[in-house]
């Protein structure tokens, strides 16, 4: 199910990722969710996909995901 917001993603993603990384993860699963369609693990695919885009661009470290 694609997100319409990042009030709409799950509840540990929004209280762990700073807004910008929860844009990126929204945007790269909605994209991903719609690319897979059909795919019986699309949900999966989607989450999976949308992890990877966030990591390109943040970094967990112990204070919590940064900007790289």
């Amino acid at each position: 199910m694609p997100y319409d917001g990042n009030a709409d993603l799950p509840e540990n993603l929004r209280h762990i990722l700073p807004d910008h990384a929860q844009d990126i993860y929204r945007e790269a699963f909605n994209h991903a969710f719609e690319a897979h369609r059909g795919d019986p693990r699309q949900e999966e695919a989607a989450h999976r996909i949308a992890w990877a885009a966030v990591k390109r661009s943040y970094v967990k470290t112990d204070a919590g995901w940064v900007s790289r």
